[in-house]
């Protein structure tokens, strides 16, 4: 009981600790501080980089941590077992035609993913999914289109190249990790299971709403780290010196693809920003930054080393950096 209590409260004034910050922020936006104190432009170019990160992916955060309660709830894991391949590469191909279906941003995609792996999902599995999602739907091909209207093969490319390098990152990481267990001590994600066993009357709608919440305020101290995280490396990056070097045939997609990770922007907004590079950089860097982005980026790093054992992380890090370099390479001598 004592533990239980003592979990809650260390729980509760994380959670007041993080709200504060967020309206700190919020204060700073909308507020004219600067009539009163004189704040320095790097903190002001902070404040808006985390408010627009922040904002930008809270909507798709929502969507996936309830598409996870959806999975705790019913999903079972024999269901999984069913419509899995028992062949681990074949298993692959409906691994990318899941992550199409699923319009959800990279961070959010995170908790679902874990909760699958949880039910019983192959690792490489979960994890074509957690790279196709963000980018392989309907709605990233739609802005990316309207994004590149002058240049549509753009929005065509970025999609059979995501398709390609979803296929071989899964593969890799069967071929490196097998299907040993990588997450993290699972009992903090779990203890809810065992904490309400009397709550099993209780209709769906209310565990699946239970499940939402609790797995939002989990990852929700994740994502408010890792956007101000990437705010302040944002405020403080030489944007000039990338761009520079964006227009070779190696710094080129290497610059872009740094700068997609550090800006962590969604991938239903990070077209925008690409074509705002067409006049600086090569059509393959400008795929290397619209392929490489939606994947990983530092704000989903940081839920992925929540979530996951480190030396995996860095692995998957190493995996999907190699060949979206690769790929992106051989597409651009090919074309």
């Amino acid at each position: 009981m004592f533990t239980k209590t003592a979990r809650f409260f260390t729980q509760f004034f994380i959670y007041i600790i993080l709200f504060l910050i967020l309206i700190i922020f919020l204060i700073g936006d909308f507020i004219p501080v600067d009539n009163y104190v004189t704040v320095p432009t790097k903190l002001l170019d902070i404040n808006t980089i985390f408010l627009s990160i922040f904002l930008e992916a809270i909507p798709f955060v929502l969507l996936g941590v309830f598409i996870s309660a959806l999975i705790q709830t019913f999903i079972k894991e024999d269901h999984l077992q069913r419509y899995i391949p028992s062949n681990p590469i074949v298993a692959t191909v409906p691994a990318v035609v899941i992550g199409a279906i699923f319009p959800v941003c990279e961070c959010a995609i995170v908790p679902i993913v874990r909760r699958l792996i949880q039910k019983g999902m192959p690792l490489h599995v979960g994890f074509v999914i957690l790279v196709s999602a963000p980018i392989l739907n309907p709605i990233v091909y739609l802005s990316t289109y309207y994004a590149f209207q002058s240049t549509p093969i753009i929005a065509h490319s970025r999609m059979g190249l995501a398709l390609i390098v979803s296929l071989l990152i899964g593969l890799f990481i069967y071929f490196f990790y097998g299907n040993k267990n990588q997450l993290k001590n699972t009992d903090h994600a779990n203890h809810h299971t065992h904490d309400h066993d009397h709550h099993h009357h209780s209709s769906k709608l209310k565990e699946t709403l239970y499940h939402a919440s609790d797995e939002f305020f989990d990852m929700g101290k994740f994502l408010l780290f890792g956007a101000l995280v990437a705010s302040v490396v944002q405020a403080y990056l030489a944007r000039e010196t990338l761009l520079e070097i964006g227009s070779g045939t190696i710094s080129g997609p290497v610059a872009m693809m740094g700068l997609a990770y550090v800006l962590s922007l969604c991938s239903e907004a990070d077209a925008f920003v690409a074509s705002s590079f067409k006049g600086v950089t090569s059509g393959a860097a400008l795929l290397s930054f619209l392929v490489y982005g939606p994947m990983i980026d530092l704000k989903n790093t940081i839920l992925l080393f929540a979530y996951f054992k480190k030396k995996f992380v860095m692995g998957f890090l190493i995996i999907v950096t190699f060949i979206v370099f690769w790929i992106t390479l051989l597409y651009q001598l090919w074309m």
